[in-house]
């Protein structure tokens, strides 16, 4: 790894504040934290092209579904995890839309 750079840039005030409350409850320094943070958004955006790569891959080789079965296929994990009561929540963070 080559060694770091310092780079500086303009944030809010109370971003800063609680960035500081966060890197003090957890022991560890304002740079820690954006060092994570930089990863974090790195790592999530090359997953991201990853997809999209892969998409359009499938896409240019006719691997396509048709609305009707996406709709169909939502409508399905939709009845069988069922809904949140408060808020239409379905498992793992999924909000489940009602039709009308």
């Amino acid at each position: 790894m080559s060694s770091p750079r310092i780079i500086s840039f303009r944030i809010a005030p109370e971003k800063v504040a609680q960035l500081d409350s966060i890197a003090k409850a957890m022991d560890r320094d304002r740079s820690y934290l954006l060092n994570e943070a930089v990863e974090n958004y790195l790592s999530e955006q090359q997953r991201f092209a990853a997809m999209v790569d892969e998409g359009l891959e499938a896409s240019r080789k006719g691997e396509l579904i048709d609305h009707e079965d996406v709709g169909r296929t939502i409508d399905s994990w939709a009845r069988e995890r069922g809904s949140d009561k408060a808020g239409g929540k379905a498992a793992k963070g999924h909000t489940v839309l009602e039709k009308a």
